[in-house]
Parts: structure tokens; C-alpha cells; sequence
């Protein structure tokens, strides 16, 4: 949990800079039930700053997933989450409909520790995707660089 506050400018620019989509499972603001939260990828307890460049929009399911970790084992190999202010999410992962695949150990990492391909939230894009909401066009900025 934050022990810093953060303002409600600063609130804005991170979720207007995301387009209203967590920046890990690319769910949009609109579609889910439960709330998005602002997360520092470096957690505070580890240095990590309250500052616009160490704060991501993120849907409360993967916030609370990450919690304060920044890295994770893949194959018995300790590799770093992947970083929504320094990583392309494109770079990182791939759509396959509704799973998102990895294309990186950091993906692969990022993808188990916060639990994006679990059942339920698997079905929540499957229904996006009939429903032609997933992924929308601010998700697909940040899957194509020229999108």
C-alpha cells in the first residue's frame, strides 16, 4: 500500500496518459466493475519515487496481484516485471485472442505473478472481445507504436 499522497493532478495525468487502460492487461476503465488504482512500479519501499515517471494505471486486480514486487523467478532465473514507464508493452506481449502471451522473461514473469491469464479474467476479455470493446483503440496504442 501507498504511503504517499498523490494528487488529484497527478491522478489524472497518469490514468489520461494510460487512456483509461491498465497498462498491464489492457482492461479499460469502463469495463471493469471493481476500480483502477495508481500504481508505483517501483514500489516505495524499495525507492521507488511519487512521481509521474514510477506511477502506471492499473486495474485493481493486477495492482494487487504486483504488490511491491518488481521481479519474479521464470525458469529458476530471478528477471524483473515488465515496466509500463520504460517498456513497450507490444515488446513484452502478444494478443492470442483473449490470452495474452509473453514474448520476454519479464512478460513471462509479469504474466504469472499478477495472474492476467487466470480463468475469470480470461472470460472478462472473452466477453470484451464479442462485446467488440477488447482491445479498444487507446489498449491498441499501446500494443502498435504506429497504431
Amino acid at each position: 500500500m501507498s504511503e504517499s499522497w498523490i494528487s488529484a493532478k497527478l491522478r489524472r495525468l497518469v490514468q489520461e496518459r494510460a487512456g483509461n487502460v491498465c497498462e498491464y492487461c489492457l482492461v479499460s476503465f469502463v469495463d471493469f466493475e471493481v476500480g483502477f488504482q495508481i500504481d508505483h512500479v517501483i514500489a516505495e519501499k524499495h525507492g521507488g519515487p511519487t512521481l509521474d515517471h514510477n506511477l502506471c494505471f492499473t486495474c485493481m486486480e493486477c495492482n494487487l496481484a504486483k504488490g511491491s514486487d518488481i521481479s519474479t523467478l521464470v525458469q529458476g532465473d530471478l528477471v524483473r516485471l515488465f515496466n509500463p514507464r520504460i517498456d513497450f508493452w507490444g515488446e513484452h506481449f502478444i494478443l492470442n485472442g483473449p490470452t495474452i502471451c509473453s514474448q520476454t522473461a519479464a512478460g513471462a514473469g509479469t504474466l504469472r505473478l499478477l495472474g492476467i491469464n487466470d480463468p475469470a479474467r480470461v472470460g472478462l476479455r472473452k466477453m470484451l472481445i464479442k462485446a467488440g470493446r477488447y482491445p479498444n483503440a487507446q489498449a491498441l496504442r499501446l500494443i502498435d507504436r504506429h497504431a
